[in-house]
C-alpha cells in the first residue's frame, strides 16, 4: 500500500515529488532507517509474546515495545515536518532553494503545533480502532466471559483515547493561533473564509463526541450496583451539555438572501451572533469538558458510599469547584463579546487554565474521597446495556470522521499551493471542492475505512474460531485444552 502511494504521488505530482525529495534528501535515509527500524520492532514484539512471558523476560518485551513506539514517534515527527513545511515554508529562500541548516527545514513555524495536535490525534485514532474492536466482539461473543473481557477493554481503551481528546481542542487551538502568526490570510481562510462551515460541521461532531463519552458513562452504571442513585442527575447534565452543544456549533455569520440580511442589519445576528466569536466557542467546550469531569466522578462513586470524616465538607469544596470554575469559564466567554478581536483571542488561556484547575484538583479531591469507602459490589463487567456498547462503536466512527474532516481542512488551507507561495499546483485536475464534495468524500473514506477494519475483524474471529477447540478428555481424564490466548484477562 505504501510503495502505491508513493509510486501515485511519483506519477501524478513529479515536479511536487522532485521538489520535496531534494528540499528533504538529508532526512529520508533517517525517515527509511527509522520506518524498517520500526517495522522490524513491530515484528520481534508481536512473535515473541509468548517466548518472553516469563518474568525474567517480560520487561525486555516491554522495552521492545517501548522502544518501537519510539521510532513511531520520530517517524511522525519527520512527517509531520514534511507537512508543516508545506504550509509554512522555511530554511528555504524566496525561490525555495535549501539554505542548508536543516534543523530551519524542520522546524517551521507550525511543526511544534502541528506534532502536538496529530500525536492526539494519533493516541485517538489507534483507541477508535481497540473500542470498535472491543465492540465488535462484545456484540458476538457467545459467553459472559467474552462480554466481560471485551466490555472492560472498551472501558479502558476509552478512557485513554478521552485522555487524548480533552487537550485536543487547546492544541487545536494552539495550532490554529499559529496558522494565524504566520499568515493570516490562511487563518481567515480556514476559519472566517472558503472553509468555515466545515468548522461548524466538525464543531457538531465533537458536540456528539462529549454527548457519546457522557452517555457512554451513564449507559456503563448498569454494570455498578448503586448506580441507580445518580439517574436523577444525568438529565441536567444532558440539558447542560445541549445548551453547549448548541454556542459550540453556533457560526458567526450564517448564509442569507440578501433580503434578510437587510432586515437584521447584516450578516451577523446583534445576539445569536456573540456566540460564534472564539471566547464563547471555547467557554462551551470547556464547560463540556468539565460537566464531562463531572460524569465520571459520578461514575466512580457508583457502587461506593463515601466513609471518610470530611465527606460533607469535600463535597462542598467539589461544589465551589465546579461551580466557580464553570462561572469563570462563562464569565470570560461573555467578556469576549466585548472586546475586539485581537485581545478576545487571548481569554482562551485562562479558559483553558481554568478548566485544568477544575480537572485535575477535582479528580484528586475524589480520589482521596473515595479511598476507604465502602464497596457496594464489584464492578459487572459484560453488565453494560446493548445501547452502551453501540455507542461506544459510534464514538469510534465519529473520532475518525473529525480526524478526516480536520486532516481536509488543513490541507486545504493552502488552497491552490503544494507548497505556500513558494510551489503553485498546476496540475489540469487540481481544484478546491466545494464544502458539500469535500463532507461526502471524508464520508466515504470514513466508510470506506471502517468497511475494511470490520472485514478484518470478521477474519479475525473467524480465524480465532477455527483455533479454538473444545476440551477434549484423554483415556487419563486429562482435559486438552485449546491453545492459550494471547489476550489477558480483566483483574
Amino acid at each position: 500500500l505504501f510503495r502505491s502511494m508513493l509510486g501515485l504521488f511519483i506519477a501524478l505530482y513529479p515536479s511536487f515529488m522532485r521538489y520535496m525529495g531534494g528540499t528533504f534528501k538529508t532526512m529520508m535515509p533517517i525517515y527509511a532507517f527509522v520506518f524498517l527500524g520500526e517495522t522490524i520492532l513491530l515484528v520481534l514484539y508481536y512473535y515473541s509474546w509468548d517466548r518472553m512471558a516469563t518474568p525474567a523476560l517480560k520487561w525486555g518485551h516491554a522495552a521492545i515495545g517501548v522502544v518501537a513506539n519510539g521510532l513511531g514517534a520520530a517517524l511522525l515527527l519527520l512527517a509531520n515536518a514534511w507537512s508543516a513545511f508545506m504550509m509554512a515554508p522555511s530554511g528555504v529562500d524566496g525561490q525555495g532553494r535549501y539554505l542548508g541548516n536543516m534543523w530551519h527545514l524542520l522546524h517551521s513555524a507550525l511543526w511544534n503545533p502541528l506534532n502536538v495536535h496529530r500525536f492526539l490525534a494519533d493516541l485517538m485514532s489507534g483507541g477508535a480502532v481497540v473500542i470498535a474492536y472491543a465492540s465488535y466482539r462484545f456484540l458476538t461473543s457467545k459467553s459472559d466471559e467474552e462480554r466481560a473481557y471485551y466490555d472492560w477493554v472498551g472501558y479502558i481503551f476509552l478512557f485513554v483515547t478521552v485522555c487524548a481528546l480533552l487537550p485536543m481542542p487547546f492544541a487545536g487551538y494552539w495550532l490554529m493561533r499559529s496558522v494565524y502568526a504566520f499568515r493570516q490570510s490562511m487563518g481567515v481562510t480556514m476559519m472566517g473564509g472558503l472553509l468555515t462551515w466545515l468548522f461548524v460541521v466538525q464543531a457538531l461532531l465533537v458536540g456528539v463526541l462529549f454527548l457519546g463519552i457522557n452517555y457512554y458513562l451513564w449507559q456503563s452504571m448498569g454494570r455498578i450496583r448503586g448506580g441507580e442513585r445518580y439517574q436523577g442527575h444525568l438529565k441536567y447534565l444532558v440539558v447542560a451539555l445541549t445548551i453547549c452543544l448548541f454556542v459550540w456549533l453556533t457560526p458567526h455569520t450564517i448564509m442569507m438572501a440578501p433580503g434578510e440580511g437587510k432586515a437584521m442589519g447584516g450578516a451577523q445576528h446583534p445576539v445569536i451572533g456573540n456566540y460564534g466569536v472564539m471566547s464563547a466557542k471555547n467557554g462551551a467546550i470547556n464547560v463540556m469538558i468539565c460537566l464531562t469531569a463531572l460524569s465520571y466522578i459520578f461514575y466512580r462513586r457508583a457502587n461506593r458510599t463515601l466513609t471518610v470524616s470530611w465527606t460533607r465538607g469535600g463535597n462542598i469544596v467539589l461544589a465551589v469547584l465546579f461551580t466557580a470554575g464553570i462561572l469563570n469559564v462563562v464569565w470570560l466567554a461573555v467578556y469576549g463579546f466585548y472586546l475586539p478581536a485581537s485581545i478576545r483571542v487571548g481569554l482562551a488561556s485562562p479558559q483553558a487554565l481554568t478548566t485544568f484547575t477544575v480537572l485535575f484538583v477535582g479528580l484528586l479531591i475524589n480520589r482521596a474521597m473515595m479511598q476507604g469507602a465502602k464497596v457496594h459490589g464489584p464492578i459487572e463487567w459484560g453488565k453494560i446495556s446493548v445501547r452502551g456498547m453501540m455507542a461506544l462503536f459510534g464514538l469510534a466512527a465519529t473520532f475518525t470522521w473529525v480526524m478526516g474532516l480536520m486532516g481536509f481542512i488543513r490541507s486545504s488551507g493552502r488552497l491552490s499551493w503544494h507548497v505556500t507561495e513558494l510551489m503553485p499546483d498546476l496540475s489540469p485536475w487540481a481544484f478546491t471542492p466545494s464544502l458539500g464534495f469535500a463532507a461526502k468524500m471524508v464520508t466515504l473514506n470514513m466508510m470506506v475505512f471502517w468497511l475494511t477494519v470490520l472485514l478484518l475483524f470478521w477474519i479475525s474471529s473467524r480465524d480465532r474460531e477455527a483455533i479454538s477447540l473444545p476440551v477434549h478428555t484423554s483415556d487419563e481424564g486429562a482435559g486438552v485444552l485449546p491453545p492459550a490466548s494471547r489476550e489477558v484477562q480483566p483483574s
